[in-house]
């Protein structure tokens, strides 16, 4: 059985490689803000499922459902993305899933619940678990100095990507769900697919993949398997990343199931019109690219857990507010302090992860790292919508708050190497 190699000496990435992978984002935050965020939730609630008095249960049901089989896939997919085809192919197969799977909802109409559940579960697998295999190339492309920066900067174009397509999707979704401009609707999920289609490109032709293998008569599910159950049995020795990765588990839990219901929460509590939920998205996506940005710089100069703190504080604020807040005018405010969080949080995370993990098991760990991302998701919506239901729903974002700040304070209790690097000897 052949071990993954690598050429003795890799060359850096060029600032184009960079680019190209950083184009990546560009393309699928079209699938997360028009699919997962703006336009599907609601096309499926008030069109596809509007005759069925479960449809907020059949929405997250999907929703679940899918992120279930990318947990369960993810340490699988990647442990085995060392072997064989290595990380491209499996991103070029799970890419593809994604952007056919989003444009067959073009086809999805009235009443046609299960099609419509099944396209949303297979596209976000194919975002989701795509994800695992981005994600781990970062390692390739930079140094350890530069993994706030480059990291910042790809969700930033990312979030530019998001920006795009909200412009362009705008007028369509401005007529709301009368039936004359239901097609307008529905064209802006093939939006969704040509920005991904388009953008994605450059990563597959112009980015190279630097693990190689000597056969490829390999089974990649059974040694991906054992892998896991090598990578668990050796986590007493990895313990400053289990401390993370729980940590993790709770903040980006929080952080998610803010972004899922922050639509249905402007629709239903806030009585905001879908021209005005675009509106507020654009505003969260222009922030978030400065976000980004500025968090990723300031995490390569003060350190990624530092820089994570600052910005899980500046969230706990925003659950705070959130729950008194009463005006359109303060609710598109907050949007802009959310955007700068939810773009540092996400980079700043992605970039501290792969400064604590060891060389030799990055793509690995990065399964694990998409884990509990992807399973955290399967319960914060849960518990927000059992509050939300007995309680109303600002109660339940107190119940988000209160997962993020015990996910604050198990940070505290991850090593941070560069800051122990540094310190003066004892």
């Amino acid at each position: 059985m052949s071990e993954p190699t690598s050429p003795p000496e890799d060359k850096p990435a060029t600032r184009g490689q960079i680019v190209s992978w950083s184009l990546f984002d560009f393309g699928n935050t079209a699938f997360y803000v028009v699919i997962l965020t703006v336009g599907y939730p609601l096309y499926f609630k008030k069109i596809v499922a509007a005759a069925s008095p479960q449809a907020d249960f059949l929405w997250g049901l999907s929703f679940s459902i899918s992120m279930l089989c990318v947990a369960l896939l993810s340490p699988i997919l990647g442990a085995a993305a060392d072997y064989g085809a290595g990380k491209k192919r499996f991103l070029l197969i799970f890419t593809a899933l994604c952007i056919i799977a989003t444009a067959g909802l073009f086809f999805v109409l009235e009443h046609m619940i299960l099609v419509g559940m099944l396209l949303v579960i297979l596209a976000n697998i194919g975002f989701e678990a795509g994800l695992v295999f981005y994600d781990a190339f970062l390692p390739e492309i930079t140094t350890e100095r530069s993994y706030g920066r480059v990291s910042g900067y790809g969700f930033a174009i990312g979030y530019v990507g998001s920006l795009v397509t909200l412009a362009v999707s705008f007028p369509l979704l401005e007529g709301g769900y009368a039936p004359e401009n239901l097609l307008n609707f529905r064209l802006t999920f093939v939006i969704a697919a040509l920005f991904f289609l388009i953008f994605a490109a450059p990563i597959f032709l112009f980015l190279p993949d630097r693990r190689r293998v000597k056969s490829l008569k390999i089974n990649f599910i059974r040694i991906g398997i054992r892998r896991i159950r090598t990578t668990i049995a050796d986590f007493p020795r990895y313990r400053n990343i289990g401390r993370f990765l729980l940590s993790y588990f709770l903040y980006i839990d929080a952080v998610n199931t803010i972004i899922v219901f922050s639509t249905i929460f402007a629709d239903e509590t806030l009585k905001l019109t879908v021209g005005e939920i675009v509106m507020f998205f654009l505003i969260v996506q222009t922030s978030a690219i400065i976000g980004s940005a500025a968090f990723g710089i300031m995490a390569d100069h003060f350190g990624q857990k530092r820089t994570l703190t600052v910005t899980l504080l500046l969230w706990l604020g925003i659950t705070v507010v959130a729950y008194f807040i009463e005006t359109r005018t303060a609710f598109f405010i907050l949007g802009i302090f959310a955007g700068v969080a939810l773009g540092s949080s996400q980079s700043t995370s992605r970039s501290f992860f792969a400064l604590i993990t060891p060389e030799e098991k990055k793509t690995e760990f990065f399964g694990f790292y998409s884990f509990f991302g992807k399973a955290s998701a399967i319960i914060g919506p849960a518990l927000f919508g059992f509050f939300s239901s007995n309680v109303g729903q600002r109660f339940a974002i107190l119940s988000i708050g209160a997962l993020l700040l015990v996910g604050l304070l198990l940070l505290q209790r991850v090593s941070d190497p560069l800051v122990r690097v540094s310190s003066p000897p004892s």
